[in-house]
């Protein structure tokens, strides 16, 4: 009869206990990047006060049907840095200056504002570098009694319509 027993090792020194240790320590390095993420990107809010935007929904629609009524659409031609646009409708005078707001669907630290001047045959603006991504476009004249929006995409004309 053999009472030979084999020599045991460490646990150091086996492949399971370090196996089994695989995913919790994954889990926690990942969880510190995403803490570390979360602290250091700055997201922002889009909207700040949504119950005054909910209020301001009734205005938002008198602006879009009295656009429509009217017949107004818009085409935006991108050219460089420079922007065109040419306003279509039934307006008995053509406003002086147009607001053109570019929002950022997610950045609201990447939304623009661009002020379209009448040059006697179209509105001419300059046109602010954006980042790669679909714009919210809202085009409104001096006194915002009407509007009409869109997408943008950068450096592709787009038309704007009443939004019903």
């Amino acid at each position: 009869m053999n009472t030979h027993t084999p020599a045991s090792t460490p646990w150091y020194k086996e492949p399971w206990p370090w196996l089994l240790a695989i995913m919790p320590t994954t889990a926690v390095i990942a969880g510190g990047f995403t803490l570390w993420f979360a602290i250091t990107s700055d997201d922002g809010l889009v909207v700040d006060d949504y119950y005054k935007e909910g209020k301001a929904i009734n205005k938002t629609i008198a602006r879009d049907r009295l656009a429509q009524s009217l017949g107004l659409s818009a085409r935006l031609i991108p050219q460089g840095t420079a922007l065109h646009m040419q306003l279509f409708g039934h307006l008995q005078t053509a406003p002086g200056k147009l607001t053109l707001q570019l929002m950022h669907p997610t950045r609201n630290g990447d939304d623009h504002r661009v002020i379209l001047d009448w040059d006697g045959s179209a509105y001419t603006g300059r046109l602010p570098q954006l980042a790669g991504a679909h714009y919210r476009a809202q085009l409104t004249p001096e006194f915002g009694n009407w509007r009409l929006t869109g997408e943008l995409l950068p450096g592709q004309a787009m038309t704007l319509a009443p939004r019903l």
